[in-house]
């Protein structure tokens, strides 16, 4: 049903059963708001979205009041704007401005809107003085005096199906803290829907120029796939900007020697998670697998599904399969000692700076990767050096690891790992001149922003069950599944993060779903221009492949794991 209101005098005729704020931001009419987010239920807790409406006699939540047949709302006048400022002042009390490395510095809404209402920041003392600062591992940190408590970030991590972040009774008041008897899964979701920067990846930014600091070492950048489609974000550029060898040619401007695309370490991670899938098909006994690639969900399952862990691909992730690549055959082939070699991992995702700390990750007594960045970081550190992404001359990334397949770019979205196996998968088995398109209607079910997806694919006469999961709360529906029946699905892809690493805990904020959207988009654009669509079909990965990875030995070693309940 439709219906008719007036915002400011202008008539607007909308679906029924939409707030006022989605309908003022869906017409371009700005109300000022702090705490919403349209992943999470609307708080009413900022008190900024104040708006008034003929016939009532106080001022309402635009964020939480649903619109009716007739209304006529203001959303813009001196007493709004008094009370706006008032509730505005009253926030900043029980935040502490810490504006130099925030992850929100050259983004906050808080301090646009305390401009806009000309707001004195430290009219009330800040109560809360002295609240703690908790840390979550070696990836997220929570500084309990910059809450406003809002309470997205309780929500959403009940809504990934973890609820570490609880709520506590403390000198009454409602605080937040970490659970004493759950675990973090590191997914970073906190961070991405947080509004005043209350939460951080670990080091950020604290630690950005660490790298750079070593001038006795070969110093070596990989960037993952989703990042081309998101750090342009962080220069004003629209959601969803390709900037591939911008990134590469501002990443040369900070000093660095070489510059390598994760894409062609998804490649190798591809190719074996496809034989692997293959195996567990045509075996006796055909038994579940899943992706393994995001380090949150394995993390998840590892504390919450230990039953599973089994069923975990033991391909490595791209970005450490690539590490492991540069310090034994890349460095042979350029005679640098792997110890004289530093990689730095460009990063949509916190827990990848908890993942390269896992044994698991080790080749041999090698550490792959030294460094995580998240997308957000190397933002800042451009931004630090004045390197303005906008304006940097393109460069290509470097050989051999400049070349990625249109498989290898699409994990970045959700659904893009499940689809670049079953491309690589095809190719294995042999079929000739093989179509991606035949497929088209089951692999565009895979794709998308939905956070349970389902498709059947006939592997040689026999029908395969696949799923496509992100955010772990949807996992959580899937394991069930899987436990009343184990023959649910024969292959299950999982992000942690809603729509996969396009949505990361390392990407630029603020993000939505229109956001993730825009940024999986242009990596199904890339990949559609690309002569080479199958990871196999990589010209550098059947090079390595016969040069180097020519045993099952050292295959394994290079990229496989193996995953055990983790205490840690």
């Amino acid at each position: 049903m439709i219906i008719n209101i007036s915002i400011n005098g202008k008539k607007i005729k909308a679906p029924q059963g939409k707030t006022i704020l989605e309908i003022a931001r869906e017409n371009g009419i700005d109300i000022p708001s702090l705490c919403y987010h349209p992943d999470v239920s609307p708080k009413a807790g900022c008190r900024l979205c104040l708006v008034q409406i003929a016939g009532q006699k106080n001022p309402q939540t635009a964020c939480s009041t649903i619109a009716e047949n007739g209304m006529d709302i203001i959303t813009d006048s001196p007493e709004l704007r008094k009370l706006r400022k008032i509730n505005l002042e009253l926030l900043f009390a029980q935040h502490k401005e810490e504006c130099g490395d925030c992850v929100l510095r050259y983004n906050c809404q808080f301090l646009k809107l305390a401009r806009e209402f000309e707001v004195e920041i430290a009219r009330f003392a800040d109560r809360k003085s002295g609240f703690p600062i908790y840390k979550f591992g070696p990836a997220v940190i929570f500084d309990s005096s910059k809450c406003i408590d809002c309470r997205n970030c309780v929500e959403i991590c009940k809504k990934q199906g973890v609820g570490y972040l609880e709520l506590e009774k403390k000198n009454g008041f409602y605080q937040i803290t970490p659970s004493k008897t759950k675990e973090c899964i590191f997914c970073g979701q906190c961070i991405t829907h947080c509004p005043v920067g209350a939460f951080e990846a670990f080091g950020e930014f604290e630690e950005i120029e660490k790298p750079l600091q070593t001038k006795d070492k070969i110093i070596v950048f990989q960037f993952a796939p989703s990042i081309r489609t998101s750090i342009g974000e962080e220069f004003n550029l629209p959601e969803g900007e390709i900037v591939t060898e911008k990134i590469v040619g501002a990443i040369k401007q900070l000093g660095v020697n070489y510059v390598f695309d994760v894409s062609v370490g998804a490649d190798f991670t591809t190719f074996e998670e496809a034989k692997e899938m293959l195996a567990k098909i045509q075996g006796e006994k055909s038994s579940l697998l899943f992706s393994s690639c995001c380090p949150s969900w394995v993390r998840f399952v590892e504390k919450y599904y230990p039953e599973f862990i089994a069923n975990i691909a033991t391909a490595k992730p791209p970005h450490i399969i690539l590490g492991g690549l540069l310090k034994t055959y890349w460095a042979k082939k350029q005679n640098i000692p792997p110890e004289n070699i530093l990689v730095i991992s460009v990063m949509p995702c916190v827990a990848k700076k908890y993942e390269i700390q896992r044994k698991e990750m080790l080749v041999g007594k090698i550490q792959p990767v030294d460094y995580v960045l998240t997308t957000r970081e190397l933002a800042f550190l451009l931004k630090k050096h004045s390197i303005d992404l906008k304006n940097v001359k393109p460069q290509k990334a470097d050989e051999p690891f400049g070349a990625p397949s249109g498989a290898g770019v699409i994990y970045g979205a959700s659904g893009g790992v499940m689809e670049s196996a079953i491309r690589a998968a095809q190719k294995i088995m042999g079929i000739k001149e093989m179509d991606i398109s035949d497929w088209s209607k089951e692999i565009n079910s895979l794709r998308g922003q939905e956070g349970i997806k389902k498709a059947e694919f006939n592997f040689l006469g026999k029908k395969i069950k696949v799923a496509v999961v992100n955010g772990t709360g949807n996992a959580k529906i899937i394991l069930k599944e899987l436990k009343q029946n184990p023959k649910a699905y024969d292959c299950v892809e999982v992000m942690a993060c809603p729509g996969g690493c396009v949505g990361g805990g390392g990407q630029p904020l603020p993000q939505t779903k229109k956001t993730r959207q825009n940024r999986a988009n242009s990596l199904y654009k890339i990949d559609e221009k690309k002569n080479v669509r199958i990871a196999n079909e990589n010209p550098v990965v059947q090079k390595i492949y016969k040069e180097f990875l020519t045993t099952e030995k050292i295959i394994q070693k290079i990229c496989h794991t193996r995953y055990v309940q983790n205490k840690n």
